[in-house]
C-alpha cells in the first residue's frame, strides 16, 4: 500500500514540480480522517491522498490523490486490479461522483500499469462536486471492466484542508 501511495504523490507532484533525487521531507503535513494533506518540500503544490483496501475487491488496494492550482486539477487514481499495457495511452472515462457527473469522455492518462492520471482546467464546480461526494467513479468507454468506484468518505474536509495548505504553502 505505500508503494501505491508514494507512486500517487510523486505522480501528483507533476503539477509543474520537478522531483528531485534527495528524498520526501516533509515540509507541512495533516491528516483529516484517513486522508493525508501535504506539502513535500519536492512538490511545487498540496497534496490530498487517501488509500485503503477494499474487502469486498478482494482486500485490493485503492489510492486517490487530488492536488490543483489556480490552473489546473489534477486527479490520480491508482488500483492494483488494472493492469493497463501502454504508459502514456490516453484512455477516455466519464467521472462522476455518487450524486452528480462531473465530466463526460474526460482524458486519462496511463502512468503505469495500476496509475491513471487526470489533468483537469482549474474549475470551482469540480472542486464543489468532489467536496460533496462519497464516492468518486470512473465509467471507460468500451470497458465496463476496468471502470471503478472509490470511496472517498470526509472529501468536503479533505479538499477544505488541501485548500489551506495551499493557501499557506511556503
Amino acid at each position: 500500500m505505500r508503494r501505491f501511495l508514494l507512486a500517487a504523490l510523486l505522480t501528483a507532484g507533476a503539477l509543474g514540480a520537478a522531483v528531485s533525487s534527495t528524498g520526501s521531507a516533509l515540509a507541512q503535513q495533516s491528516r483529516v480522517g484517513d486522508w493525508t494533506i501535504e506539502k513535500r518540500t519536492q512538490d511545487t503544490h498540496c497534496n490530498a491522498s487517501r488509500g485503503y483496501k477494499d474487502k469486498e475487491d478482494e482486500n485490493r488496494d485503492y489510492v486517490i490523490v487530488i492536488t490543483y492550482s489556480e490552473k489546473a486539477i489534477v486527479i490520480v487514481m491508482i488500483y492494483d486490479g488494472w493492469e493497463w499495457d501502454k504508459v502514456g495511452e490516453i484512455l477516455r472515462a466519464d467521472l462522476g461522483t455518487d450524486d452528480a457527473d462531473i465530466m463526460k469522455k474526460a482524458k486519462w492518462e496511463v502512468m503505469d500499469k495500476t496509475t491513471v492520471r487526470g489533468i483537469f482546467e482549474y474549475d470551482q464546480s469540480i472542486m464543489d462536486r468532489l467536496s460533496k461526494a462519497r464516492r468518486l467513479s470512473l465509467d471507460f468507454e468500451d470497458d465496463d471492466e476496468d471502470s471503478i468506484e472509490m470511496q472517498i468518505p470526509r472529501a468536503g474536509e479533505a479538499l477544505a484542508a488541501l485548500k489551506f495548505c495551499e493557501e499557506n504553502r511556503k
